[in-house]
Order: C-alpha cells, then structure tokens, then sequence
C-alpha cells in the first residue's frame, strides 16, 4: 500500500485522545486521529438501540470534565448541551421510602429526616468534610505525577504546593484523609451514616467498575478522587443532550477546527519502531503511515502487548505489563422501552428518577455480588448503576417511549466455567430480574434489549479484559504507579510513543484530565 506522513498519530477517537488532538493542533501541529469503530467517542458514544431510540452505549454519565477543558475547547459554542437534574441519587427499597439525594444538600437533609434523624444532621457535614479534601486535592487531578526514582524540581514544587493546601485543612480532616485513602470504603460509610442503603449509595462510588468489595482495602480512594473532581464524594448526575455521544463530537470538532484530522474505520495493526523510537503505524489493510510521535488512546496492555513487536520492550518492562491488572467486572444493558418504568416508592413521580437509580440496597448486597465475581462466576443479584436520559432529554426516543442505560456489576471478565457467549442471555435475565424486584412493571415494557458481556466491551470497543476504566482503580494503579511505576508521565519506553488513556493518571470515567495532561506533557517534548 502508498506510504503517507504524519508527524503526530493519535491511535483512538475517544474523548482523551480528541481533546489531545485539539492542544497539539492549537500549538500548530496536525495530528492525525484514527479510530477504529465508524464513529468517534470511543466508550463515550451514544447509538441507536432500535429504531427511533437512542442510548448511551457504554459510559452514561460525566465525570464531570474539568473546566479548563470545556473552556478551552469552547464546547458550549459547538452546541454542547449539559442537563443536571434536581435529583443526584434515587435509591428505591424494597421496605421504606426510598433514599433520595438531592443536588441540595438541605434538601438531601430534609428527606433523610424521615429516614433516619442521625443520618440527616450527618449529611451536611460528610458534604462539608468531603469538599474541604477535594479543595486540596483537586491539583493532583490535572498534575503530572512524579517519578519516583527521579523527580523533577516541577514535580517537587507542585507536591510542595499541595503539602501547603494540606496544611490548611482542619486538623479533623486532615487526619481523616490520612486515615481514609487506605480505608475499605464500608467502614468510612458506616462512620458517618446508619441507614444501610446511603451507606452502599456511598460504597458504590468506591467500587464502581472495580474487580473490588466494599470491604477492599483502599476503596475509599474513588470516594476521595470524585471529590477532587467536584467536592463531593457521591458521583454526579450530569448528562449531555443528545447523549454523552455528543460530547465527544462537539471535541471532535473543536479539535478538527483546530488543525487536527480525524479518520474512522480504520484500524491500527501495529505501532512500527525504528532504532527505539517510533517511526509510524501500519493498519490492517497494510496501509502504512510514517510518523515520529504515536500517542495512544488504548489502554496499557493493548498498547504495549498487541501493538507493538515483542523485541521493542525489555522483558522486565513485559513481564510488569502483564501484571498490570486489567481484568473487568463490568457489563451494560441498553433498553427500549414503550413507557416509563414505575419504580416502588415513587409514586409516578418522574423528577425523582430524572437522575442516576441506584440498586444495591445494603453494603453486604455489593460484597456478596463481589464475593460471586471474585471466585468467577456473575453475580445473581448485581449492583446496577442506572439512568433513563430520555426523562431529561426526549429527542432520545419516540414520544411517550424511554431508553434505559444500565451499569451492571459485579461480571467476571474470566468465567470459571463456560464463556460470555453463552452466558449472555443469562446475563439479560438476571439483570431484568433484579430490576423488576423494584420496578415491577419494566419486563412488560420492553421493545428491544442490548446486552454488552465485558468480552463484548473487550471485542467491540477494544477494552482490554473489558475493563471500562483501562485498569484497576487500586491504589497500587493510581497516580505515580498508573499504569507502572517509573511511567507515569505519560511517555512511554520508546522514544516518541505516548500514552493518554484511562489507564494513565488520574484514571477511568468521563473528565478529560488524562487526554489534558498527556497533551501538556507531550507539547513540552515536542517544542524541546
């Protein structure tokens, strides 16, 4: 095939690597994006289900992206929409009222009242606790992390600046993030609440899409990096009309209006290397193309052991790859429905579910799901993440119709026994069944159903082991160890190959700080 030049590749159109696209070509560059799927946005995208309905296919809500992102890329200007609805968190029971959190903390504190009178004077003061450390810890999100064995006098003036800010805190929550990072998220919940179902709401932010239990050490950790993101150690409800999909186009097009050009369709075999630095990819039609910068938007294991040639890597470098921990606990269902599911407790109110819907009534509901995916085996009663965004955004579905998007966990990427494409319809039944036990009427209302097994999402959407995340959100994976110790600057052992992925720092879920990052790290390399 012809050989064509390129002096910057970006393998993969998911958010991270469009928003990379975007800085390089506003420093001047034209780097070229290539993705393999005929759409962008990588597990960001939204897809029609059935005719006339439109879904999140994977990934269903934000992280939220940081603000310097969404501005820089002027993404309100390309018609990015954000819809943020009064309630964050509507967990129904099958006794009591149901648990709601609202985006109003006063709020949240006025409905738990009927609940629980201790968890309603707590809640304000977890909120409260939670966003004086995300204050201080908000820097390490868009921060390079130091190398270990060598860091740079940036790095150790920027660790300095956050040894200031820590400093600030109150000697109480300066001692409870101490005590909290390596902590099994359970015992933080049970700290400040006694209500079993906030106390897994709470939980589930520590595990989500994790191979890990609430009784895992180290789990409070997700707690601690969402309320670096935004203050608040419960995860958002923020959608994107349209769906999350148009996220990543409105990037894609700041990104080609900066210079940047985008092919789909097109797959990377192998990333060629010349003498140990990178010389250019060759797809799988032969087509080769020349290039002195890849950067990869795959995650660590599919970067290092199927795109590039064996030799290329020292065996130590291979062996600690292999190790790295990339095995996924994750599957999606998609519905279409012919009308809005009436969940127990609700009362047909629709704003209460205009939100995220949590199922896992209790702590040891989600340690039991675990305890089933640990030993290989799905979960017959799994944790479900879910949202219904044609409740907030309607052109998502025919009038009166809904689509469903549902996180499902704890699913094995490794079966003990058989594979996924035999379990799928397995997996499709249980998943209905646990949400009927709390929305009675949803099985009758079904018109079309998808069902992403992890090896789907490892086939489909070139996650390896299906992990949504690129990997183990474990603290031994996070920050200077993410994805290897002596790596996570974003660079890579071969000279002028980059990674900007979930699998870099600061991890997995829809925020732009890896593709930010990697972005600045790669233009200082370049203008060197």
């Amino acid at each position: 095939m012809a050989t064509s030049n390129n002096q910057v590749i970006i393998v993969g159109a998911g958010h991270n690597g469009l928003i990379v696209a975007f800085y390089l070509a506003k420093a001047g560059l034209r780097p070229l994006v290539l993705e393999r799927r005929h759409i962008i946005g990588g597990s960001a995208v939204t897809e029609e289900l059935h005719p006339g309905f439109r879904c999140p296919t994977v990934q269903h809500s934000l992280g939220p992206m940081i603000p310097k992102v969404v501005a820089d890329l002027q993404l309100e200007k390309n018609g990015l929409g954000m819809i943020t609805p009064d309630v964050r968190v509507f967990a129904p029971r099958l006794e009591g009222p149901p648990v709601c959190l609202y985006q109003d903390a006063s709020r949240t504190a006025r409905a738990l009242e009927t609940i629980s009178s201790h968890d309603a004077k707590a809640y304000p003061k977890f909120l409260s606790s939670f966003a004086a450390i995300g204050k201080v810890l908000e820097p390490v999100m868009s921060m390079t992390p130091p190398s270990i064995n060598e860091p740079a006098k940036e790095s150790l003036w920027e660790l300095a600046k956050l040894g200031m800010k820590f400093r600030g805190l109150s000697k109480k929550d300066a001692f409870r993030l101490l005590r909290w990072v390596p902590m099994a998220v359970a015992d933080l919940a049970a700290e400040w609440f006694e209500t079993e179902t906030l106390r897994a709401i709470i939980a589930a932010r520590g595990v989500y899409c994790s191979l890990a239990g609430p009784w895992s050490a180290g789990t409070s950790s997700g707690l601690l990096m969402q309320a670096a993101l935004n203050g608040n150690a419960i995860a958002p409800s923020l959608f994107v009309k349209g769906g999350i999909g148009s996220l990543t186009q409105s990037i894609a097009t700041s990104a080609t209006a900066a210079g940047a050009q985008i092919r789909t369709g097109v797959h990377v075999k192998s990333i060629q290397v010349d003498g140990g630095k990178v010389s250019g990819v060759v797809l799988s039609n032969g087509e080769e193309i020349a290039a002195t910068t890849v950067i990869s938007n795959a995650d660590p294991r599919s970067t290092y052991l199927n795109l590039l040639d064996p030799v290329e890597l020292d065996p130590d470098f291979r062996m600690r790859i292999h190790n790295y921990r990339c095995m996924g606990s994750s599957a999606k269902v998609n519905l279409a429905l012919s009308d809005l599911p009436e969940f127990i407790g609700t009362k047909s109110d629709r704003a209460i579910m205009a939100g995220r819907i949590h199922i896992g009534p209790e702590i040891d509901y989600l340690e039991q799901a675990y305890d089933a995916a640990k030993y290989g085996a799905p979960s017959p009663h799994p944790f479900l993440d879910i949202t219904i965004p044609s409740l907030t955004d309607p052109s998502l579905a025919p009038q009166g119709g809904h689509v469903m998007s549902i996180h499902v966990q704890y699913t094995p990427f490794k079966l003990k026994s058989g594979d996924w494409n035999l379990h799928r319809k397995a997996l499709g039944e249980t998943v209905i069944k646990t949400l009927s036990e709390y929305a009675p009427n949803v099985n009758g209302l079904i018109i079309a159903q998808q069902v992403l097994t992890p090896l789907d999402l490892e086939e489909q959407f070139g996650l390896s082991g299906g992990h949504i995340l690129h990997g183990e959100p474990s603290l031994d994976q996070l920050f200077a160890f993410r994805p290897l110790h002596g790596w996570a600057q974003y660079r890579s052992p071969i000279k002028g190959l980059y990674l900007c992925g979930s699998g870099t720092h600061p991890g997995g879920g829809v925020t732009g700080a890896p593709g930010f990052n990697a972005g600045r790290e790669i233009l200082k390399d370049l203008k060197a």
